[in-house]
């Protein structure tokens, strides 16, 4: 059985998905193509991802990061963006789609990303993320030199600069190459530096955990062979 890199539970749903290393390129390069081919985006083109840990935003982040684009995690308000000022590209959960959380930019191409297959009655003006990606799986994937040093992030940085953060936090944590690292995404922000960036520039690989009972954590960290655990309590 191949090693699964990221594997992710929901517990509330009963959801459970593991992408080996060869499974997160393959849907990383089919969002990049996605992005690229398809909707015509380019280096330097912005990308607003607005999606709680998952294994279908790490897809997203990995992509719009591979095609060398710039990656936001916030919403117009506080990025300072206005209605005149789109993104390129939004991907969003269906839940803030025209709710009290809709503090979604504008964007030329928007996608609604929600848990479970894909779904044919996605809000006006998206599109599904899983049914618009899959046409793409096959894709080559772009050189990931361009993820290390390319595109730049809001904050002016690149995200080489962005993954010598994630270095730092997984030094900090004490996660190291070989590590199957727990991590209870109630405490991980949107932010990936902590969920997703600092275990996979540490060589280790990654398990999100949703809607999990404290009492159920020691239970899954065996079942996973976790060997760092970061819940609630843990993650900043």
């Amino acid at each position: 059985m191949t090693a699964e890199l990221l594997t992710y539970y929901d517990d509330a749903t009963g959801e459970r998905a593991g992408l080996s290393a060869a499974e997160l390129g393959e849907w990383s390069a089919a969002t990049a193509a996605l992005l690229t081919a398809e909707c015509g985006l380019a280096s330097g083109d912005r990308v607003g991802v607005l999606l709680p840990p998952h294994w279908q935003t790490a897809v997203v982040l990995l992509g719009a990061w591979s095609a060398g684009l710039a990656v936001s995690f916030r919403g117009w308000a506080t990025a300072g963006l206005t209605p005149a000022a789109p993104l390129d590209a939004t991907f969003v959960e269906r839940r803030r789609v025209g709710s009290w959380l809709d503090d979604v930019p504008p964007a030329r191409h928007q996608f609604v990303l929600t848990p479970g297959p894909p779904v044919a009655d996605a809000p006006a003006g998206y599109r599904d993320f899983l049914t618009s990606v899959r046409p793409h799986l096959g894709a080559a994937a772009p050189a990931w030199s361009s993820v290390l040093h390319g595109s730049a992030v809001p904050d002016g940085s690149t995200f080489g600069e962005y993954g010598a953060m994630a270095l730092e936090i997984a030094s900090v944590q004490g996660i190291t190459r070989g590590d199957r690292v727990l991590i209870d995404t109630a405490a991980a922000s949107e932010q990936p530096l902590m969920w997703l960036l600092a275990p996979l520039s540490a060589g280790a690989s990654i398990v999100l955990c949703a809607n999990l009972a404290a009492d159920e954590v020691a239970a899954r960290a065996a079942a996973e062979g976790a060997t760092r655990v970061f819940p609630r309590s843990m993650v900043h």
